[in-house]
């Protein structure tokens, strides 16, 4: 999948596309049925299927830090979107400047003149432009007047529920991890690099992967046991997310104890996937006493991985 970066490196080869717009956050079942549609259009024009994301997303420019819980880091919103089949992705810089470009330019300028959008795949709620005055009866307009497709899509649902990255998020911030799988068409996964820590888990006994999320709020807070794909395989494990109260911890990070695990993963990325919820995060009174909820924590998530062994044996 192509990477443009910014509407500075929109090339004239790039004229051209099959375009959905929206932010895409956590790539679930509902952004997968837009993407088989865009993709399906695309293939009968025979031109390049263009998803178009904006960094940061327009709540996180206009509400700050009351923004809710990211689903997803730009990194792995680009990796869902390449496994899907994607051929381009244009990540346009939401900033005071382009928040304030006119729904006409943004049109003509943006959609027609730059990326020569010949089909448009948006929500009929879909808002554009300054102070959102830009919505879907004004992309119909404009369809007709230059002459270029403009498909609604309708959400999917999951029952009498509709699946949005809102109610994934509801269903994180409830431990309601099945929930959340069933939305997203997958189990919830945080990925990022890991880096150089205090190595107090070294010190412990259960040395640990540590792991910068860089996000401004999670979606997700506590205990869990996981499963981590790593350079080496995967492994089962325990993590803590959090900002780790007990040893006044100042950035929410993730820290992964990994099941029989020796090797060194400093620097390289691993993709933690939650399995199933142990505890919330909590301060302990010493480092001992952490040490023997540690212990517990990894006896509970062996138990869990153990059951699901004997359950998957029954079944078969």
């Amino acid at each position: 999948m192509e990477l443009i970066r910014g509407l500075h490196n929109i090339q004239p080869q790039h004229h051209g596309c099959v375009l959905t717009i929206g932010n895409f956050d956590g790539v679930h079942l509902g952004h997968q049925a837009v993407l088989q549609k865009v993709q399906a259009i695309a293939a009968q024009l025979r031109l390049p299927s263009c998803v178009m994301v904006f960094e940061p997303q327009p709540l996180e420019l206009f509400a700050g830090s009351a923004a809710p819980a990211r689903l997803s880091r730009f990194r792995e919103k680009y990796i869902d979107l390449a496994r899907l089949g994607v051929d381009r992705l244009l990540c346009v810089a939401f900033n005071p400047r382009f928040a304030a470009m006119q729904p006409q330019a943004f049109i003509e300028q943006l959609l027609l003149k730059q990326l020569g959008s010949q089909q448009l795949i948006v929500g009929d709620d879909f808002r554009f432009g300054n102070n959102r005055a830009g919505d879907f009866a004004m992309l119909a307009e404009a369809a007709e007047r230059y002459q270029f497709g403009l498909t609604s899509t309708s959400s999917l649902k999951l029952g009498q529920q509709r699946v949005s990255s809102t109610l994934i998020r509801q269903a994180l911030q409830q431990d309601d991890l099945a929930g959340a799988a069933a939305m997203l068409g997958r189990p919830f996964s945080l990925t990022g690099r890991v880096r150089h820590g205090r190595k107090l888990g070294r010190s412990l006994g259960f040395p640990t992967a540590n792991v910068w999320l860089y996000r401004r709020k999670l979606p997700v807070r506590g205990v869990y046991a996981i499963t981590a794909e790593t350079k080496y395989g995967c492994f089962q494990g325990v993590a803590n997310i959090g900002n780790r109260p007990t040893v006044q911890g100042q950035r929410e990070q993730l820290e992964a104890h990994l099941f029989n695990f020796k090797s060194d993963l400093y620097g390289s990325q691993i993709a933690v996937t939650l399995q199933h919820k142990l505890r919330s995060e909590q301060r302990f009174v010493d480092l001992s006493a952490l040490q023997q909820q540690i212990t517990a924590d990894m006896h509970a998530a062996k138990a869990y991985f153990s059951r699901l062994v004997d359950a998957t044996s029954s079944v078969s």
